[in-house]
């Protein structure tokens, strides 16, 4: 069982640090990760910048993915820092999001296991998700409901209901001051967004590889509930700048 485990935590680190050093060469446009303890492959805190021309334009919001020790075979958590008002983030920062959910069979989710998590997804495809779930949300199955209803008017009325767009206003406002204290100019136009940040790389002469750094208690469980409150990409309402 031991020798299961110790198979398992190098598989993973082996993964992790391939796709972080994939991430440096080639980083998402509008992201920054980092490791929270550069001791613990298994933390990442990710920087986002909000798209040009969409409400979260010049935001800066920080969240945390976590990934488990069978990692890719299973999928890690990605839970937003910054308060965030969204129809598919739960009011503690988890991001309701089909393919961050194992893919089993559960009728009742209202999703395919094709839908969900596979070992062939990556933190690229996390990134690239999270991104079309702030543009483009889900309002079939909201992890907020007040949010998703405030969504709906916004979007029905083409924008004259502006109580949605006034909430994620001030608090893109409220990232300014935590932007300032990290010294990071927060991207406003598309020239400087589309400019991809490199993010620092790991010491080569780590050994990260080899020792068990993971600790069970970083990973903490979700609501069952969860499940059914969630983001799926081909079914989403298309936002207007």
């Amino acid at each position: 069982m031991a020798h299961q485990s110790s198979a398992q935590v190098a598989s993973s680190q082996k993964a992790l640090m391939l796709e972080m050093k994939s991430l440096q060469e080639e980083p998402v446009e509008g992201f920054k990760i980092t490791l929270v303890d550069e001791a613990n492959l298994y933390n990442w805190e990710v920087a986002i910048f909000g798209p040009p021309n969409t409400h979260y334009e010049g935001g800066y919001f920080k969240a945390r993915i976590k990934f488990p020790i069978d990692y890719p075979y299973s999928p890690p958590t990605f839970r937003f820092l910054t308060k965030m008002w969204h129809p598919n983030i739960y009011e503690n920062g988890d991001v309701c999001i089909s393919i961050l959910h194992p893919p089993v069979d559960d009728p009742q989710s209202g999703e395919l296991p094709s839908e969900r998590w596979n070992p062939t997804q990556n933190v690229r495809t996390i990134l690239l998700s999270v991104i079309s779930l702030l543009n483009e949300p889900n309002t079939f199955s909201p992890a907020n409901v007040d949010a998703s209803v405030m969504y709906r008017k916004w979007r029905d009325s083409k924008g004259k209901d502006r109580e949605y767009a006034e909430i994620i206003r001030k608090q893109v406002l409220a990232t300014k001051a935590e932007a300032e204290r990290d010294g990071v100019k927060v991207p406003t136009t598309l020239a400087e967004y589309r400019v991809r940040t490199r993010a620092p790389a790991l010491d080569e002469g780590s050994d990260l590889l080899y020792d068990d750094y993971y600790d069970d208690e970083d990973l903490e469980d979700e609501d069952d509930d969860d499940e059914d409150c969630c983001y799926d990409e081909d079914d989403s309402g298309n936002e207007e700048s």
